[in-house]
């Protein structure tokens, strides 16, 4: 009897130890899908709807928005918005004959996301691997001195995270200190809309500041291409484009440095 429940008893126990293991890789399985589900890009966009006292209206540029998100949105991620004010920013270039625009606009789920923006208060950094600036000529105006945004890009690039940002939106940049007290900027390329850029469409004396100045000013090493190319620079997880043009590649540079990140960490 003894010799015929011992191999009884040994394939029971092979049933349920194959159950267990099988179970285990399921679980595990199961938090690394929720892992990846989790995967979260944080994009700062204007609250500011004037060009100065010229009563020309403006807010953040549709393209710098919509192309960074189809990059990173069709690899996964999952984007939120913020704004200074938080609710509904103001749109400019609002170009539907541009797919993407339109591809972006259509998603009713983003679409009421950028309509109803985070407040700052209501960000928690720790739920993001990146934070990305979108331009328009209003973030001119309403992020350089913003402290609560400040932060919370502090706090995730100190995560080891990455803050991306093209055209006006670096003007988010130029005031943010890590924790050792130097600016995000110091001894980093970058770039931005440049001074040229800017004489160009006639903006010089209404924008508050000259982004390319006060950048080199907090000890960046400003990149910079003829007005309107392409140009964008990634150094130490910043990522930088000049200006609209720029917007597609900075969300595919942003892209890859998450995917070097994510490979690191493996």
């Amino acid at each position: 009897m003894i010799k015929i429940k011992t191999p009884l008893f040994l394939l029971l126990f092979t049933v349920l130890l194959v159950a267990c293991n099988s179970k285990k890789s399921t679980d595990h399985t199961a938090v690394k899908a929720e892992t990846k589900a989790l995967k979260k890009i944080l994009f700062v966009v204007t609250s500011h709807s004037e060009k100065g006292a010229t009563g020309e209206k403006t807010g953040y540029y549709l393209g710098e928005v919509s192309h960074p998100w189809d990059v990173l949105h069709t690899a996964g991620y999952e984007i939120d918005f913020v704004s200074p004010k938080g609710g509904k920013a103001p749109v400019d270039a609002f170009d539907m004959n541009d797919s993407i625009n339109k591809k972006f606009w259509d998603n009713n789920t983003y679409r009421n996301k950028i309509e109803n923006t985070k407040k700052p208060s209501d960000v928690h950094p720790e739920d993001y691997v990146a934070i990305h600036y979108a331009g328009g000529h209003g973030a001119m105006w309403d992020f350089a001195d913003n402290t609560e945004i400040a932060e919370i890009a502090k706090q995730i690039y100190e995560n080891n995270g990455v803050v991306s940002a093209v055209c006006h939106g670096p003007a988010g940049l130029v005031n943010i200190k890590l924790s050792n007290g130097s600016y995000l900027v110091a001894g980093k390329k970058v770039n931005a809309f440049t001074n040229e850029e800017e004489v160009k469409v006639h903006l010089e004396d209404i924008v508050p500041f000259l982004l390319e100045d006060r950048l080199i000013s907090h000890g960046a090493i400003f990149e910079k291409s003829a007005p309107f190319q392409t140009h964008v620079v990634t150094d130490q997880r910043l990522v930088t484009g000049q200006n609209p043009q720029s917007a597609h590649s900075v969300g595919e540079a942003t892209l890859n440095e998450l995917q070097r990140l994510t490979k690191s960490d493996q």
